[in-house]
């Protein structure tokens, strides 16, 4: 089962989760993070290095961040705002660089501020 990123990363993004990564799965939106479920390899690094404990197995995650799966694949599979294509399966992050945009789940939460 692939890990997830939940709403405690919304306006953290601490990132120690993309260092820990050794397959460079770990997506970074404008608010938050996100865990491509199609290049995780359930290795768990990421979930132990996130300082806010975002981060959990897709059958783990907490009953009230349970949007997040889907949220997750979704940042993938659908057309972000502002983009044509959907991102698919970049092959890392790393190249890929900062997308610069969320899926409207984590665009529309309030800041925390």
């Amino acid at each position: 089962m692939p890990y997830v990123i939940a709403e405690p990363c919304i306006d953290v993004m601490d990132r120690s989760c993309m260092e820990e990564c050794p397959v460079d799965c770990i997506y970074e939106g404008e608010r938050k993070l996100y865990i491509n479920p199609l290049e995780c390899i359930d290795c768990g690094a990421c979930e132990s290095a996130c300082p806010v404990e975002a981060i959990a197995q897709d059958r783990k995650v907490e009953d009230e961040h349970t949007a997040f799966i889907e949220d997750n694949l979704r940042f993938f599979a659908d057309p972000l705002p502002g983009r044509d294509d959907a991102l698919g399966q970049p092959g890392g992050a790393m190249s890929l660089g900062p997308v610069g945009a969320d899926t409207e789940l984590v665009a529309g939460y309030e800041s925390r501020g």
